[in-house]
């Protein structure tokens, strides 16, 4: 091969380097635009307040039963999904409900459900929760929190709960989407969860019909009628 040829094939090397290059260089300026393009979306969505509101409790209310001495009414299930919800502290003045689900919204804070002392079901699958936290809930059967950012159980201590969710759970780095943890009644505990009546942390989701007083999973007494706040 004279020099002449060799100085043509290196020229043509470096060109396709420079071309390769300003390929990666162009990929890398397209992602760090789609990700500073998510950021400025999820900056935006911090900005607006869409709280829970006498409208949307009223379009999803449902379940009417007795409560306090029987001769009372109040409506027991409420279903507020895919609402964009950001607040939910009207729940406070709810004390009667039993089945609560708020999934796909855009919560953070569930502290308002610990008025609900009557709970025996809750769902709030796809919200941007980091954390389960939740005050004691004395009746709470079966909860779903899926879908969320949670990392630990930090906070689930409901001595009747028999049926917890955390499909998508983050434990040690990893989302867990095919995994079933065992704990043994009484004993066991998982990063903090202690449960005296849980059977299993599962992917399971269940609806307010599977709650069976005396059933394998759900042993425990008839809940007490409701009393009006």
């Amino acid at each position: 091969m004279s020099d002449e040829e060799f100085d043509d094939e290196s020229d043509a090397n470096e060109l396709e380097k420079e071309g390769e290059d300003g390929e990666e260089e162009k990929e890398s300026a397209e992602l760090e635009e789609e990700v500073r393009k998510q950021d400025r979306e999820m900056a935006a969505l911090e900005l607006i307040s869409n709280p829970l509101t006498e409208e949307i409790m009223k379009e999803g209310l449902s379940l009417l039963c007795k409560t306090g001495n029987g001769l009372a009414h109040a409506y027991v299930k409420l279903e507020a999904k895919e609402k964009d919800l950001t607040d939910i502290g009207l729940l406070q003045n709810y004390i009667h409900l039993r089945y609560v689900d708020l999934s796909e919204n855009q919560l953070r804070d569930l502290s308002p459900l610990g008025s609900l002392i009557h709970l025996l079901w809750l769902k709030v699958d796809g919200n941007r929760l980091t954390s389960a936290t939740l005050q004691e809930l004395p009746y709470l059967q079966i909860a779903s929190f899926a879908h969320n950012r949670i990392k630990d159980t930090e906070g689930i201590s409901h001595p009747r709960l028999g049926s917890l969710n955390l499909k998508g759970m983050y434990v040690l780095g990893f989302q867990h989407k095919e995994v079933f943890f065992t704990v043994c009644p009484g004993k066991g505990s998982l990063e903090g969860l202690t449960l005296p009546l849980i059977a299993s942390v599962s992917l399971r989701e269940r609806n307010p019909g599977d709650i069976r007083s005396g059933s394998r999973e759900t042993s425990q007494p008839p809940h007490p009628r409701a009393t009006r706040k």
